[in-house]
């Protein structure tokens, strides 16, 4: 079987094209890290960039890369017309079975739906919907991409979709779905983080992109709070913050001089550096008002951390039937801050089951392997 995988090249993302190999998102990366461990089936990741990019052939025994130079007029502004034309040619030199098109945010799930192969397509984000949350102003990047996706979804065998939430949006759109979360990384589940030292103050993690949706400024707020009641922690704030009005708001707060002696804005960190935060924590608060997944929420408890929660989208499966997280309705500000203090009245006791849950759901090699098994559905019904 033979499986050419469309995804971002995070060197393209970032603009980082000094770099020498490859890196993807947290899904991705760890999907192609379960291929790897299943030794099948043979994967052929395909991304674009706007530069000539140094790449390693092969990423491992199974898996080979390419990458493709398109100029920046053959991204967004064309609808990804130079992104899918080039893809197309490649495609007639691999002859896959099946193509993958992971996200439609960018040009993979285009580039999947027309390249003239058996297609599959996974939901990451949900563009239609942020559009419709966000008022998207017409031409900007979300009131596009909603475009985009809504054409892209009903072109494609079926969707992979990471949540119950996802596959209600997307069902509309295209009847055939399957409920697949997102894998964690290996590392995630390796080296099982040291103890806690009874009777040190709490750290607690908010990770992601300062926006928002994300709502750290509204977070900040909250345990600004539970400051002011007595309770005493560390707030560690992990993540980019766009040089956009939302973000320097929230970094000028942090300046302030009742919250820099306890607040520490670490800013983006590679896997590696996320796991340490993670191992020197107690708990991490994630409180977005919309969500298709939550993989730090599951990468936290896989970690052992305890986890307050918004209960919206994909968060509510990825807490379900575990007692280490705590979902809390995303309106429910006051009902956050009583939960986070009863804790640590409580003396923040450490999640005592939450890691092999995060195991039996999530390992990369059980979500490849679920993968493998619904390609061959597609190529049989074909």
């Amino acid at each position: 079987m033979k499986i050419a995988i469309f995804t971002t090249d995070s060197r393209e993302h970032f603009r980082e094209y000094q770099k020498e190999a490859p890196y993807f998102g947290a899904a991705p990366a760890a999907l192609l890290e379960g291929f790897d461990r299943l030794g099948e089936p043979e994967i052929h990741v395909i991304s674009c960039a706007q530069a000539s990019l140094s790449s390693p052939h092969k990423l491992a025994q199974n898996i080979w890369f390419h990458s493709h130079y398109v100029p920046k007029r053959g991204w967004l502004r064309t609808g990804y017309l130079g992104c899918v034309l080039a893809s197309r040619r490649l495609l007639k030199k691999i002859r896959p079975d099946l193509v993958h098109g992971q996200g439609t945010e960018r040009d993979c799930a285009l580039s999947a739906v027309l390249s003239g192969f058996p297609n599959v397509l996974t939901i990451h984000g949900n563009m239609a919907e942020l559009a419709r949350l966000f008022h998207a102003r017409f031409m900007s990047f979300y009131w596009l991409a909603a475009r985009l996706e809504n054409f892209a979804l009903p072109r494609t065998a079926g969707v992979f979709c990471n949540s119950a939430y996802t596959q209600a949006l997307v069902k509309p759109r295209n009847p055939k779905t399957w409920l697949v979360p997102n894998p964690l990384g290996l590392a995630f589940f390796e080296n099982p983080r040291p103890h806690p030292t009874r009777g040190s103050i709490p750290i607690f993690l908010v990770i992601g992109v300062v926006n928002p949706r994300k709502r750290q400024q509204e977070l900040l707020e909250c345990f600004r709070k539970l400051r002011l009641d007595g309770c005493q922690f560390q707030v560690r704030w992990i993540g980019q913050c766009p040089d956009d009005p939302y973000g320097k708001k929230f970094l000028e707060a942090l300046v302030d001089s009742s919250l820099s002696d306890w607040n520490f804005f670490v800013g983006p960190l590679d896997q590696a550096g996320l796991i340490r935060e993670m191992d020197a924590a107690s708990a991490l608060v994630h409180f977005p008002f919309e969500e298709s997944f939550g993989l730090v929420a599951a990468e936290a408890l896989a970690r052992g951390l305890k986890v307050f929660s918004s209960e919206v989208g994909g968060l509510k499966e990825i807490c379900a039937g575990s007692t280490d997280a705590v979902l809390i309705p995303p309106e429910g500000w006051t009902s956050l801050r009583k939960a986070i203090a009863n804790w640590i009245q409580l003396g923040c006791p450490p999640p005592q089951e939450s890691p092999q849950i995060m195991q039996a759901r999530y390992h990369p090699k059980v979500i490849a392997r679920r993968h493998v098994e619904i390609y061959r559905e597609v190529m049989a019904s074909r």
